[in-house]
């Protein structure tokens, strides 16, 4: 078993960094399966982990001492770290064996070193050693606490939404989706799921003395009441332990001895005492999951509205709820009022539209509420350190390309700019955003490991790959086994328990996917000769704008003499086609300011993901001049773009089509600000808090995706 453990370590982490996308995340799948199988190799593999993790410290504290002072060296050494602390936290979280004190005692002091390290070394690491530490106190706590929040087994909730883009998941696909991720739904028994939980809490607490097949017949034969009570006691007890800490340790345990001498003496049956000292299985069952495709932009809004209201019935009165629906629906007059893109009709507004005047002022601590989140998101405050109210978790998985991470964008921005009017979600709700790259399994195959980032509709995944390898092997690797899993639903092959990939690395991802990688919005002001709804339109993108002249679109493709000669033809007499104003960063980190670029008939933005490591948000411009030769690049945070000679632009955002405005004379390029900031008004000058709070203020909207190692500008 050993040397079987070993070879699987070994060859997960050399995974990481091939290139080969149909295999990535296999082999972390696998080995999870043998630990569900066999919960006694739990011990033989944390050791496994914790030696590994000490070899990659030695490592880097040995370049360290010999000087090395190139960074992408050092950083390339440390890759293994991430993925050995996500293994050994889900082996800790899922195992049912009783852990040694000694093997706990080394791993907080492994992780203690780790801490030193870089970010996100540190901050996974530190996140790691607290849970540890509280599992080491309260054997069994990471288990029922994450398997009670999923299946709703106590007032906080928990549910997942994955939304699917159709531009992308043709209608095949989205049946064989939806038929393998409704798997989750099935046998969903919270009696069953209640055993395993008691099961695992006392074979995790007690060891060899749980006589784990008595308890599991015992469960069986008492029923539902008996079992609840069970579950509820042994909540009651955790909850009473962590208050107190390592000191109860010792009295955690004979509860738990008590608890577990009251089950198998409760039933009055005969229960066969055959193998009382194996332990047995208890994996984790699936989370509630929705499966939605996301026509409408405000699908998301509809979701986590209807969701918060079915979690807290009690939060507001009838007529409240009913309210809050109502401003539901009408918030989308104002955020829809231009239309989605050229094909959308204008909504107009309903005949309730008044009612919205009923609402009372937002109170001032209110207003603070996402201000307040902005600055823990700012100085790195983790979920678990939170002391907020909101007990409910919304987790939305988009999945699709960079398309659909646009959508997502301009959701995320309207979710924000409505909670800065009247706080609705917010007090109730912990949002959570998860993405899975998605290509349609009717266009040729296409890897998203590493894709061309000024070409591909893959080159957001493409960044998260590459600053969280463990993403790269275990998300952007799907995209190969969904393609299968279209053709298993074509060959009517059902999905079983043995083979739910998909399912089980969802899972995974929601349950590790704990940091964020904040991708900056950029906002564009576009203002139309030919308005349909309204002159001026306010959109966003997050990684790509395109806008050409449409009589010149059509030479794209042909020969640079052919273009030239044709575009000079067509403008002669008639001077620039383009007026273009920026302020150009140098690499020196100067700025220097730029007028006209005569005769440019197109631009194309796109985001720098890297730059969000150095902490500064720019855009990369390049400019399509009538002439081929002079097309040039620049960098720069903030681009105006002026059409003149009565021409106008079609201006497409994040490559998707359903996006596209057209006459356009006027762009306004900028990055994106929270709405949740714009509080200035609510200080006086003289208000001691001002400057304090000043930092937060007017800072860029993030979209926060969450991964396995963070990254924060």
């Amino acid at each position: 078993m050993e040397s079987n453990l070993y070879s699987n370590v070994q060859a997960l982490l050399k995974e990481i960094m091939s290139k080969r996308a149909s295999q990535k995340g296999k082999l972390r799948w696998t080995l999870q399966k043998e630990l569900e199988s066999s919960p006694s190799s739990s011990i033989l593999l944390i050791q496994l982990v914790l030696k590994e993790l000490e070899n990659c410290f030695e490592a880097q504290q040995q370049m360290t001492s010999e000087g090395n002072a190139n960074k992408v060296f050092k950083a390339e050494s440390l890759v293994n770290v991430i993925p050995l602390l996500h293994t050994l936290y889900y082996v800790i979280i899922q195992s049912s064996a009783v852990i040694p004190t000694e093997l706990y005692q080394s791993v907080c002091e492994c992780l203690t070193k780790l801490i030193i390290l870089p970010p996100p070394f540190s901050s996974v690491a530190l996140a790691t050693l607290r849970s540890i530490k509280t599992e080491m106190v309260t054997p069994g706590c990471l288990y029922q606490s994450r398997v009670a929040l999923e299946q709703n087994l106590k007032n906080e909730r928990e549910k997942v939404f994955v939304l699917a883009d159709p531009a992308v998941c043709s209608a095949a696909l989205q049946a064989a989706v939806r038929e393998h991720l409704e798997v989750s739904h099935v046998s969903r028994d919270t009696t069953a799921v209640q055993n395993n939980v008691v099961l695992h809490v006392l074979q995790a607490g007690l060891g060899m003395q749980c006589r784990s097949s008595s308890v599991s017949q015992a469960l069986e034969i008492l029923g539902d009441q008996w079992t609840e009570k069970y579950f509820q006691q042994l909540a009651e007890v955790m909850e009473d332990n962590m208050k107190q800490g390592a000191g109860g340790h010792d009295l955690y345990l004979l509860k738990l001895k008590d608890i577990h001498s009251h089950i198998v003496t409760a039933s009055t049956e005969e229960v066969t005492p055959e193998d009382q000292d194996s332990e047995l299985a208890s994996p984790m069952p699936f989370p509630d999951i929705q499966f939605v495709t996301w026509h409408n932009d405000d699908d998301l809004w509809d979701l986590l509205l209807n969701f918060s209201l079915h979690c807290c019935p009690n939060s507001c009165s009838d007529e409240g709820s009913k309210d809050l629906f109502d401003l539901s629906k009408e918030s989308r007059v104002e955020s829809n009022r231009c239309g989605d893109g050229e094909n959308s009709p204008v909504r107009k507004p309903s005949s309730a539209f008044s009612r919205r005047k009923a609402f009372k002022n937002v109170k001032f601590a209110d207003k603070l509420t996402l201000l307040r989140e902005k600055m823990e998101a700012f100085n790195g405050i983790c979920d678990s350190l939170r002391n907020n109210s909101r007990r409910h978790t919304a987790r939305v998985v988009v999945m699709g390309d960079d398309r659909v991470l646009g959508r997502l964008a301009k959701a995320y921005h309207s979710i924000r700019e409505r909670e800065s009017k009247h706080l609705i979600l917010t007090k109730r709700l912990n949002l959570r955003l998860y993405y899975i790259p998605l290509a349609d399994v009717g266009t040729p195959p296409q890897t998203p490991c590493h894709p061309r980032l000024d070409d591909s509709v893959y080159s957001l995944s493409s960044f998260l790959g590459q600053v969280d390898p463990w993403y790269d092997s275990n998300i952007n690797g799907l995209q190969t086994s969904i393609t299968k899993l279209y053709e298993m639903h074509c060959k009517n092959i059902k999905p079983s328990r043995h083979n739910l990939f998909l399912l089980d690395t969802l899972c995974y991802y929601l349950r590790c996917g704990s940091q964020h990688v904040k991708l900056p919005l950029y906002s564009v002001k576009m203002t139309r000769s030919k308005p349909e709804g309204c002159p001026v339109v306010e959109e966003m993108f997050v990684s790509r704008l395109e806008a050409d002249i449409p009589e010149f679109k059509h030479l794209k493709g042909k020969s640079p003499e052919l273009q030239f000669a044709t575009r000079r033809k067509k403008s002669l007499g008639q001077g620039a086609s383009l007026s273009i104003s920026y302020l150009k960063t140098s690499l020196s980190k100067r700025q220097e300011v730029k007028g006209e670029a005569p005769m440019a008939c197109g631009v194309v933005v796109t985001s720098e993901p890297t730059a969000v490591t150095s902490g500064e948000n720019a855009l990369s411009v390049k400019f399509d001049y009538m002439n081929p030769e002079c097309n040039t690049e620049i960098r720069t945070k903030s681009l105006i773009v002026k059409t003149v000679a009565n021409r106008t632009l079609s201006v497409c955002l994040d490559q998707d089509s359903r996006r596209t405005y057209h006459n356009v004379q006027r762009m306004e390029i900028s990055v994106c600000v929270d709405p949740g900031n714009k509080i200035r008004s609510s200080f006086g000058a003289s208000t001691q808090r001002e400057p304090v709070l000043r930092q937060y203020l007017d800072k860029v909207l993030l979209l926060p995706i969450n991964t396995f190692s963070s990254l924060t500008p």
